[in-house]
């Protein structure tokens, strides 16, 4: 299926006549319900059923032919631009928000801990208590998430005060 064809089908709506007896059709009514004469109603539904939005059924009946929009938009349809490694690393440890486990592969462990500090804003100074709230939130055992964000630089620790110290950073 090709631009013509999408422009073709376009065409047709843009028609009145053929809109007309294609609205009269959909609406479960007959070609002549569309208020044109026998002529100009034969026409249109020779246009339309060249554009492969009507069809004649075996007992004479006409039907609209919805799946030719459906047709059409996979024929427009664009695939889905590819996952970068680190949505990829997310999609599989993320499941609605939370982590299903902890990687062991330190590259992984990576991307997940950069994504879990983001929670954090850069300069805000947290008590334990609400690092591990928000910790909580992804992840049970939140104390080791707290000791990886550590150990990786991406939060920092004194007097039980903590500090996003690094990670990636919206602009």
């Amino acid at each position: 299926m090709n631009d013509e064809a999408i422009r073709q089908v376009l065409g047709l709506l843009y028609q009145e006549d053929t809109l007309r007896v294609l609205s009269a059709l959909a609406l479960g009514g007959t070609p002549e319900g569309a208020g044109l004469d026998r002529e100009a109603t034969r026409r249109a539904l020779d246009r339309l059923e060249r554009g492969g939005l009507v069809s004649r059924q075996d007992d004479g009946a006409w039907r609209v032919r919805r799946e030719r929009f459906r047709e059409l938009l996979h024929a427009t349809a664009r695939p889905a631009p590819p996952a970068s490694t680190e949505e990829k690393v997310l999609q599989s440890f993320l499941v609605d928000g939370r982590l299903r486990a902890i990687p062991s592969k330190r590259d992984k462990q990576l991307v997940v801990l950069d994504y879990v500090a983001q929670v954090f804003e850069p300069g805000v100074r947290y008590s334990e208590r609400e690092v591990n709230v928000a910790l909580r939130a992804f992840h049970d055992d939140y104390a080791a998430l707290r000791r990886y964000l550590v150990d990786e630089a991406l939060l920092s620790r004194e007097n039980n005060v903590y500090w996003r110290s690094g990670g990636s950073v919206d602009a």
